[in-house]
């Protein structure tokens, strides 16, 4: 599954493997508006991400945004892939996404 979460006490991880596309945007979306509403921390691993698309990147950043506006921290990590698409796309910003060398 390309999209898992993990929940405890103090906080949440969200797990995005393989191709993170439309098609998981959907679920991807639930999980995040939860974890919203927990008021968690939230570790974004996306280490495993081979392709990550433009609907994906708009919902992590959104996601961020507002967790930054409610005090909810957001840590991730990145592949190259995911780093690579994110900045290409205008959204390195979104944490857990270092910005590749060129």
């Amino acid at each position: 599954m390309p999209v898992t979460l993990h929940r405890d006490e103090a906080r949440w991880r969200i797990s995005l493997d393989g191709q993170i596309t439309l098609t998981s945007a959907a679920e991807l979306k639930k999980l995040l508006l939860e974890w919203l509403a927990a008021g968690k921390d939230l570790d974004l691993e996306l280490e495993r991400a081979e392709e990550i698309d433009l609907t994906i990147l708009q919902l992590l950043w959104a996601a961020a945004r507002e967790g930054a506006r409610t005090g909810a921290e957001i840590v991730g990590r990145a592949s190259p892939a995911a780093a690579i698409a994110a900045r290409d796309s205008g959204f390195a910003g979104i944490p857990g996404f270092p910005v590749p060398a060129e």
